[in-house]
């Protein structure tokens, strides 16, 4: 289990563009309700995002945050071949916030046989797997941020926690409508960052000659202006790197930024 952990976290912690990467996601059945209910998830990694064709996302890490800061467990939890599903009851009035944190690192080097080799893992596995004399390695660190939001009656604030990268929507995240401009800004540490990657597909592409994919960099402010045109699910994927590390013996961050969005018909 913890081999398969770590691999996902990589996974998630790598999301890049599609054109080089298999899109991690959790769609819920519905981002706003009326009153309390339940609301059924999909999660998965695919070649596309919402297309369940690949592998089902290991949920073991996922934490379902109330309005008043208390945790839902989720129930009827059920990992099949290609998508993992789960169910949540969203009790109180206010914002739910699903959360997947992933972090740790991965290296390359060569034996002494020259043969490539390659770790992902933890601080403390990188110590004891990894040999100190090990030929042409090569450490990043990674850093991984993975959210949905669902909204009961009315919207509450949501906060941001200063760490790593994430997002900071000027219109709440479930009040999203065809035919607005919806303005984003991009944090890395709690500070608005220049230059943030940010890939975004509308769901059904299966029905579509191509992805449709969108790509966008934030300006100098953090900020970058989207138009989505059309109702439907979207998935947003953000990704930057740096060299502000935890551990001296990794050369570069990577960070990452998952989340996604249901926008409504007028």
């Amino acid at each position: 289990m913890k081999h398969i952990l770590t691999l996902v976290s990589i996974a998630l912690a790598a999301t890049a563009s599609v054109a080089h990467a298999h899109g991690v996601w959790i769609a819920p059945s519905s981002t706003v309700l009326s009153a309390p209910q339940f609301v059924s998830f999909d999660a998965a990694t695919s070649s596309v995002p919402f297309m369940i064709d690949h592998r089902p996302l290991v949920i073991d890490a996922l934490n379902i945050i109330a309005p008043d800061g208390s945790k839902v467990t989720p129930v009827n939890v059920m990992k099949g071949e290609l998508r993992t599903v789960f169910d949540a009851k969203l009790e109180q009035q206010g914002t739910y916030r699903l959360e997947l944190l992933r972090s740790g690192f991965r290296a390359s080097w060569k034996d002494a046989e020259n043969k490539p080799k390659r770790f992902m893992g933890t601080a403390e596995a990188l110590a004891k797997e990894v040999p100190a004399d090990a030929k042409d390695l090569q450490v990043s660190e990674t850093d991984s941020r993975m959210e949905n939001f669902v909204t009961v009656g009315k919207p509450t604030a949501l906060k941001t926690t200063g760490k790593g990268l994430e997002l900071v929507v000027a219109t709440h995240p479930n009040d999203l409508v065809t035919g607005e401009p919806v303005e984003l800004t991009f944090l890395v540490d709690g500070k608005p960052t220049e230059g943030v990657e940010v890939a975004i597909i509308r769901s059904q592409s299966r029905y579509r000659n191509n992805t449709e994919e969108k790509t966008y960099k934030t300006d100098k402010n953090g900020k970058l202006k989207v138009s989505l045109p059309e109702a439907g699910m979207y998935w947003l994927d953000a990704d930057f790197k740096d060299n502000k590390v935890s551990n001296k013996v990794a050369k570069e961050r990577t960070l990452a930024y998952v989340v996604t969005l249901e926008v409504l018909p007028q």
